[in-house]
Parts: structure tokens; sequence; C-alpha cells
């Protein structure tokens, strides 16, 4: 049983995900608040809340599913994010 949930990522944390699988921020709204963070073939852009940190389990979710990735997959870069931060220390 995968008790892996996504609640309390931090919106710095999900962003260095999004870097890590090939997106880059395409736009900064004014001062709407918000991130649209862009891939080639993606079918729409990211959309993040630069106001709400941690980031709501439901954007993290639905940014898995645009992406093609899983909770696992999240989960594997966790773990070797928190490997390679030990091995570095």
């Amino acid at each position: 049983m995968n008790t892996f949930k996504l609640s309390n990522i931090s919106l710095d944390e999900f962003r260095d995900f999004l870097k890590f699988n090939g997106c880059v921020c395409h736009a900064s709204t004014g001062g709407s608040g918000h991130e649209k963070w862009v891939r080639p073939g993606l079918q729409r852009p990211l959309t993040l809340q630069t106001h709400t940190t941690p980031v709501p389990e439901f954007i993290i979710k639905n940014g898995l599913r645009n992406l093609g990735l899983t909770k696992k997959d999240y989960q594997e870069y966790l773990k070797s994010k928190t490997k390679s931060n030990k091995q570095a220390g």
C-alpha cells in the first residue's frame, strides 16, 4: 500500500520538478499571481498560482496528468533528489 501523499509540496519544489521534466516558465502574468509552464508536446500549459504554497494537491495531480506522469513518478523523483542531496553533503 502506497501512503505517499501529494500534500505539502512547496511551490519551489514543484517548479524544480517541472524544470526537471523539460518545462519552462513561458509567462508570468503581471498582477494575477499565476505562471504558465510549457513544454513541447503538451496539449495545454500548466498554470500555477504563485501566491499559494504549498501547492494544492489537485494542481499537482492535474500537472502530472498533463505531463503523462504518475504519482509514483513524482515520488521517484523526490527519492532521487534526496539521494543526490545526501551524496553532495
